[in-house]
C-alpha cells in the first residue's frame, strides 16, 4: 500500500478551511475560546468504533445514527422507504479498496467512469518520487487492483469467497431487492475515519491529527 493522504487532502483539510470561514476566522486568525460547530457524521452502529472526536476545538462530532441506534442495514430499509434504494455507499472513484462487485458496478453501469479509472490505474504505474508510505520512491509498480495487474485485466467478474459471503449478508439484512451489492473493504470513507490508517495531517497551527 503507498501513501494515502486523500482523506486529509480532499476532506479534512477543505472542511477545516469551510468550518473557519463560517466561523469568520479564516485562516491564520486563532478561533476564540467556546467558538465552535457541531458536525454531524454519519457514521452507523456497526462501524462504531471509527466514531471519534473532532482534533480542533472549534469542531465537535455528532454522530445521530449511533445516536439513534441505527446500523447501515437501518439506513438502507429507511432510503428504500423514500424510493432511493440504489444509494451506493460513498467512495472515490478510483479507490483501491474497491471490490471485484464496485469495479464490476462502474464498468457495467458507467463506461465514462470505467474509462476514466482505467486511464488512472495506468497514469499512476511508475508512482512519484514519494510514492511509499515512508516517502521514498517507488521500487515497484503501483495498480489499483489486488492482483496487482493493469484494471483493464483485472479479474473483477471473479466472486471473491468474502464478497459471496457479505453478499448473502446483504440479503438476509435488507431483502432481495437490492439487486446491486457494493463490496469492498467493509468500512466505508468518512471526512474524519477513512479505510484502514492513514498519515496525520497537518492542522492550521502544525498539530498532527
Amino acid at each position: 500500500m503507498t501513501r494515502r493522504q486523500c482523506t486529509g487532502e480532499y476532506k479534512i483539510k477543505p472542511i477545516k478551511k469551510k468550518v473557519r470561514e463560517l466561523l469568520g476566522y479564516p485562516y491564520p486568525a486563532r478561533i476564540p475560546k467556546g467558538v465552535f460547530v457541531e458536525q454531524w457524521v454519519g457514521i452507523s452502529t456497526d462501524e462504531f468504533h471509527r466514531a471519534k472526536d473532532a482534533d480542533v476545538k472549534y469542531m465537535r462530532n455528532r454522530h445521530p445514527l449511533i445516536d439513534m441506534g441505527w446500523s447501515r442495514s437501518d439506513c438502507v430499509r429507511y432510503l428504500t422507504s423514500l424510493g432511493l434504494a440504489d444509494t451506493p455507499k460513498s467512495s472515490c472513484l478510483g479507490c483501491p479498496f474497491h471490490g471485484n462487485a464496485q469495479w464490476r458496478h462502474i464498468r457495467d453501469n458507467s463506461p465514462e467512469e470505467w474509462q476514466d479509472v482505467v486511464e488512472f490505474d495506468a497514469a499512476i504505474r511508475m508512482g512519484n518520487a514519494r510514492a511509499n508510505a515512508t516517502g521514498n520512491r517507488l521500487l515497484g509498480e503501483a495498480f489499483l487492483h489486488r492482483s496487482r495487474v493493469p484494471l483493464s485485466e483485472a479479474p473483477i467478474d471473479h466472486v471473491t469467497a468474502a464478497e459471496w459471503a457479505a453478499m448473502q449478508q446483504e440479503l438476509t439484512d435488507t431483502g432481495p431487492d437490492l439487486e446491486e451489492l457494493e463490496q469492498g473493504v467493509i468500512d466505508g470513507c468518512s471526512p474524519w475515519a477513512c479505510r484502514g490508517e492513514v498519515e496525520p495531517v497537518q492542522d492550521d497551527f502544525g498539530l498532527a491529527s
